[in-house]
């Protein structure tokens, strides 16, 4: 028969089981934002996987009465971000390389996030890897040049992968909270 200081045990580790986790996802997201903020592109790429996703597709406005649909378009259809490990690689490599004419100067950044919520992956990788889908808000402020400023704010749906022991980006949907984009460019990383 189990008591109740053993159950009251037992729900206490489990709790701070999740604590630490919570704890564990956030610095991770957390560094990784600094790395953006620090213009460390290639320390940022290294949290990602070699199978990675890394996707913005551009928002479907809907109607009230469809707000039960889903936002993210089905396939592909329309991308400003749509690239895999290579291409991430590119774009690191021409920030890099000092032709990255919409970088030069590069912008000043501030990568925000907050509302983390994450929510184990039922079923592990085929290679035995556990994975956890993580859901943040962000907000990225950019300024470059003089006077010229860009807000961008929504929400990022990440599946991270433990590998060796620590978290890697395996997935990353990147939903912007506009239609259409203001700005005179997406030179920045989310």
């Amino acid at each position: 028969m189990t008591t109740m200081d053993e159950i009251a045990a037992q729900v206490d580790a489990e709790g701070l089981e999740r604590v630490l986790l919570q704890h564990r996802i956030e610095q991770f997201l957390f560094a990784e934002s600094q790395c953006l903020d620090h213009w460390k592109w290639a320390e940022w790429l290294e949290q990602f996987t070699e199978d990675v996703l890394y996707w913005m597709p551009v928002r479907k406005n809907r109607l009230r009465r469809q707000r039960d649909q889903d936002e993210v378009p089905e396939g592909i259809e329309m991308a400003h971000f749509y690239d895999d490990h290579a291409s991430l690689q590119l774009r690191v490599n021409q920030m890099h390389s000092g032709t990255h004419w919409a970088e030069d100067p590069p912008s000043r950044c501030r990568h925000l996030v907050t509302n983390v919520r994450i929510r184990p992956r039922p079923e592990p990788t085929a290679a035995g890897e556990v994975e956890y889908d993580v859901l943040s808000n962000f907000v990225v402020y950019r300024n470059r040049l003089e006077s010229e400023t860009d807000i961008w704010a929504g929400e990022r749906r990440d599946v991270l992968r433990v590998v060796d022991g620590e978290f890697r980006i395996a997935r990353r949907t990147i939903l912007l909270d506009q239609n259409v984009v203001q700005s005179k460019n997406l030179s920045v990383l989310f």
